[in-house]
């Protein structure tokens, strides 16, 4: 959609310093909005007791009211079946069928308004699965996508597979179905288990995934990302389990391999902010075709939370978000034509922290967790599903809310009480997205907690849903095969097991300057911590700066951030900044400063004081502690 302006002016200084450079002759006009229309997928019944024939005559599962739908899925490359995370509950006693529907699944459900021959529109994949079948697989079965070929998912760390059969087809039964773990070997001697992996997203090729991989050091949660390749190996002798798997090789490190790379440059006592930097930091998947993985950087300007893409091959950059609010989860078109993203932008969750542009990043050397984990309160999110053209946001252009036609009542499709969660997912054919959300429960409402809990208009008072949106306008893609990637990424790291993982290379303590580029100066001081590990508090002070002419920007930021266990973070800020020019704006803390208390992993808001940004008279405030 086109976002009307509390951004006129900031769209304004986009406009102009783009007419100074060749940004008006490589970004064509934003699209015009198009044609959606979204309607919901059918799931199993939502039951708190048993699963009876009354409730489900089909004996094809029930699934809990709240945390029944765990998660949605790819579509199955036929464009008419999406694969859903479910837990099943309530299943009849073990001398009927239906008690193999039970427990954390995976399920695939019809997309259009037909049914299997059970006469259900879903057909659990992973239920019933012969013990034979299944040894040595893991536990998770997070981001559910779909191999081409259509007869394998990739789910959590597992590979579950029918064989010659396709998944939706009435061959597919528990008997055929193998469920193989997938091992990433990080000891030189390739014994145990392997390495910790997470957000495993498949690469269009079906030959090379990527992943996610915490670290710890410093007292600091941090994370690395990896792109690899899948080699089935059915009689392994090292490493567990001992057990056909699929093993990686060819592991690289997503961390550039050169300081030209680094997000922040240091030249004696000047700094310089690199638009060109790699900093995979969370793995969100790859391009249509392959040719760039997505992910969280390191932000472009300060507080502001955004997705980039870097090219597998060349290392170029482009920011594929630029909105204020936070983006995570997206999905690139198969033709790399569109981005489907889920963002907090008409929110205003998180504008009192990252409303003012164009401030440079020197603070979030320290402060970039807090700013993220304030995207959701504990398991209520503010996410919502927008449609992106490959340009990104650009002028007043911030997409097409993808939902927006309802009235916003209670159970419609753009009730703001039910939140969009990951990953959205394209259609093969690029005529479909899939999403699914969650209803605001307790306690994120209700109790002490001053938002009221809504009441759930689903069948069986269910407070998750599939959703999927038809653009209707559209018409189907013709996609090629995908060329296999190299197993090399020029630009990034190769992995070799327990060798030490390589970091971003941040300034030392110190006193430094950077130079606006059109204008004026700031003056940063950086400070080490007690143990002298790294650096835990930022000053900066900046004089009439600009880089583009059109925004200046004077006043003051402080910022500590100590680290009392791995997740939590604990912040001090204070901020006088003003900003003048084609944009008035203040982002002002308390005279006692802004003291938050944020865990990454709860993001459960909790702050004393207050940081207020004020753009051109809209005041946007601090979420309540709480909600």
């Amino acid at each position: 959609m086109l976002f009307a302006s509390l951004f006129d002016k900031y769209v304004f200084a986009f406009l102009l310093r783009a007419s100074n450079t060749s940004c008006t002759n490589i970004f064509p006009p934003p699209p015009s909005p198009e044609a959606i229309e979204v309607h919901e997928l059918p799931l199993p019944p939502a039951v708190l007791g048993s699963c009876t024939r009354d409730i489900n005559p089909y004996s094809t599962g029930c699934i809990l009211q709240t945390g029944g739908l765990v998660q949605s899925g790819s579509f199955l490359p036929d464009n008419n079946h999406v694969i859903a995370r479910v837990n099943f509950t309530g299943a009849s006693p073990s001398s009927d069928a239906a008690s193999i529907y039970t427990g954390d699944q995976i399920i695939i459900i019809k997309s259009d308004n037909t049914t299997f021959s059970s006469g259900s529109p879903w057909k659990c994949i992973t239920c019933g699965v012969p013990e034979t079948n299944v040894v040595g697989r893991d536990a998770t079965l997070d981001y559910p996508q779909a191999f081409r070929d259509g007869k394998r998912l990739l789910a959590g760390t597992n590979i579950i597979d029918c064989g010659q059969f396709d998944l939706a087809s009435d061959d597919c039964t528990p008997a055929v179905v193998h469920i193989y773990t997938i091992r990433w070997s990080t000891t030189p001697d390739n014994s145990g288990a392997g390495g910790l992996m997470r957000e495993l997203r498949l690469h269009p090729d079906n030959v090379h995934i990527g992943y996610s991989s915490f670290t710890m050091g410093d007292g600091k949660l941090g994370q690395n990302s990896y792109f690899a390749k899948l080699e089935f190996n059915p009689l392994p002798t090292q490493g567990t389990p001992l057990a056909p798997r699929y093993d990686l090789t060819n592991v690289t490190i997503l961390s550039a391999n050169t300081t030209q790379h680094q997000p922040i440059l240091v030249e004696d006592s000047s700094l310089s902010i690199n638009p060109d930097a790699i900093t995979v930091g969370e793995l969100r998947g790859f391009s249509g075709t392959g040719k760039e993985v997505a992910y969280i950087g390191y932000p472009g300007e300060s507080s502001n939370i955004d997705v980039f893409a870097a090219d597998l091959t060349t290392g170029a950059v482009r920011r594929i978000t630029s909105h204020p609010e936070y983006c995570d989860p997206l999905d690139i078109s198969p033709d790399d034509e569109w981005t489907v993203i889920m963002d907090t932008r008409g929110s205003n969750r998180q504008m009192f922290m990252a409303g003012m542009r164009h401030i440079p990043p020197i603070i979030d050397l320290i402060t970039t967790t807090i700013a993220s984990s304030t995207r959701n309160n504990g398991n209520r999110r503010f996410f919502q599903p927008y449609l992106l053209d490959k340009y990104g946001d650009r002028g007043d252009y911030f997409g097409q809310k993808i939902n927006a036609a309802g009235d916003g009542s209670p159970g419609s499709i753009n009730d703001p009480q039910w939140n969009g969660m990951a990953d959205p997912r394209w259609s093969l054919d690029g005529t479909k997205i899939a999403y699914w959300q969650s209803l605001t429960i307790a306690p994120a409402c209700g109790g002490i907690n001053p938002l009221p809990c809504p009441n759930s208009t689903e069948p069986g008072g269910r407070t998750e849903r599939l959703m999927v949106a038809h653009l209707t306008s559209r018409k189907p893609l013709k996609i090629e095969p995908i060329k296999v990637a190299s197993d090399t990424v020029p630009w990034g790291t190769p992995y070799e097991p327990g060798m030490t993982m390589p970091s971003l290379s941040y300034p030392a303590a110190g006193d430094y300057t950077l130079a606006g580029a059109k204008s004026g100066l700031a003056n940063i001081t950086l400070f080490e911590n007690a143990n002298s590990t790294s650096i835990n508090s930022i000053a900066v002070s900046y004089s009439n700066y600009s880089d583009d002419g059109l925004t200046f920007l004077r006043g003051w930021e402080n910022v500590t951030v100590e680290n009392p266990s791995i997740t939590l973070n604990m912040g001090i800020w204070f901020s006088d900044l003003v900003q003048s020019g084609v944009v008035n704006a203040t982002k002002r803390t308390s005279a006692d400063g802004f003291r938050i208390s944020i865990d990454a992993m709860t993001n459960i808001f909790d702050a004393n004081g207050t940081l207020t940004t004020t753009i051109d008279g809209v005041v946007y405030e601090q979420p309540a502690n709480g909600t």
